[in-house]
């Protein structure tokens, strides 16, 4: 550092974000704050959330009024009340970021039943177990040479060769998107995400608008050339010949499109990264896995709940209501808090563990509950399954060599970067 003091370490800004949240009043609690994900601080303020005030009111922030549902039981309670607690695009949609009324853009997640259950069921193939059997062999070869091309001996980024590239040729292959611009996916799930921002990814709405309409563009010529041929069995084929989805919108087709890339990105690429640095955090579990590399599918699932890809879901109150004694009126805006879910003793045993032979691994929220449950969640078990299957083929260790970055943002809870090094 400048002054010639030494760096503040991961658990000195931690205890300093505990010493923070417990010397703040509750009503001046923001847990939304995407500033306390970008530095891994947000814990100890959900911690005091689930414990002193689960169902919590935050009177003003940046994204406006919003209640933080944190306990994994009230957190059920809204995600399967979907007559009470709407994901509809026209009330605000599913993050705690309200788009512009003019770009509420519709998509199945964003929908109530019942255009969500048709709609929704217009891809679902996709997921299909025959669907899934005809494309693991499929990923395994492509995790196979991916991770056969990395160096030994010398530091590289583990999100860009590993996790973004495992993961957009998977979308590439769903879409049967021209393979050789994958990488347009990823840009424009980025995009789709983030919050513009001086120096950020986008600096301005009107740059990620336009960078939306690009993606609209390419996919409809794609479309275009699905919907005169005979179906096929990627996701535009399924939707330009579904009765559901075929007479879609401009606005409706980017919102199933942006909501698909999104879906089939950050799962799995922030778990395949996380699984990672859990594992090099926790070196007792990764002897355990070395020591009996069956225990994978039931890692699997344990770095999705450790990770929680999505860091929360956004309902809006259609009624006046009642959650954990708090009156919840018609239009607030209601934020399940899965990261936090996901922490809570009352549901799990030692939330705070990472612990791969967990007895429950799937008592987990990260891929929601109800009509919006994740409906790629045994795809992206299946690809990390078979990814750390084919590493430990290889290598005894993959080692993390420096501190992780993050992204900044309260919704997509992932990396940026993880420099690792293979000794060989």
């Amino acid at each position: 550092m400048a002054d010639g003091s030494a760096p503040i370490s991961a658990a000195e800004r931690l205890q300093a974000a505990r010493d923070k949240a417990l010397s703040t009043p509750l009503a001046r609690f923001h847990v939304g704050d995407p500033d306390l994900f970008l530095t891994d601080t947000h814990w100890p303020w959900f911690e005091r959330l689930r414990a002193e005030d689960p169902v919590h009111f935050c009177a003003d922030s940046e994204f406006g009024p919003y209640w933080s549902v944190t306990r994994f039981e009230d957190i059920m309670a809204v995600d399967t009340n979907h007559a009470v607690y709407s994901s509809d695009a026209a009330l605000g949609g599913i993050t705690i970021r309200d788009a512009r009324p003019d770009l509420r853009r519709p998509s199945f997640i964003a929908m109530d039943p019942p255009r969500h259950d048709a709609q929704r069921k217009a891809v679902s193939p996709i997921v299909a177990p025959h669907n899934l059997a005809r494309l693991e062999p499929i990923i395994r070869e492509r995790a196979a040479a991916i991770l056969d091309s990395l160096p030994v001996g010398e530091t590289f980024d583990w999100v860009d060769r590993v996790s973004i590239e495992l993961t957009t040729q998977m979308l590439a292959t769903l879409f049967d998107f021209p393979f050789e611009q994958r990488r347009r996916l990823t840009r424009w799930s980025d995009v789709a995400t983030s919050i513009p921002m001086s120096g950020g990814l986008v600096e301005t709405e009107e740059a990620r608008q336009a960078e939306l309409m690009e993606c609209l563009a390419f996919f409809t010529g794609l479309w275009n050339e699905r919907v005169n041929r005979e179906p096929g069995s990627d996701l535009i084929s399924m939707m330009a010949h579904s009765d559901a989805t075929r007479n879609m919108t401009p606005d409706e087709y980017l919102g199933n499109i942006i909501l698909l890339i999104v879906g089939g990105n950050d799962t799995t690429r922030n778990s395949l990264t996380g699984g990672l640095l859990f594992l090099n955090q926790n070196p007792d579990q990764y002897d355990l896995l070395r020591a009996d590399p069956s225990v994978i599918p039931n890692m699997v699932p344990e770095i999705i709940r450790y990770q929680t890809p999505l860091a929360h879901m956004r309902r809006t109150a259609t009624a006046d209501t009642e959650l954990g004694g708090k009156t919840i009126r018609k239009g607030d805006k209601v934020v399940m808090w899965y990261v936090s879910g996901n922490r809570d003793a009352a549901a799990i045993e030692d939330p705070d563990l990472f612990r791969i032979d967990r007895e429950r691994p799937r008592q987990h929220l990260s891929f929601g509950f109800g009509i919006h449950r994740c409906v790629g969640n045994r795809l992206a078990e299946m690809q990390l399954r078979i990814v750390w299957e084919e590493i430990l083929k290889r290598w005894t260790a993959v080692e993390v060599v420096g501190e992780p970055r993050r992204v900044r943002s309260s919704f997509v809870k992932g990396y940026e970067s993880l420099p690792v090094l293979i000794a060989g």
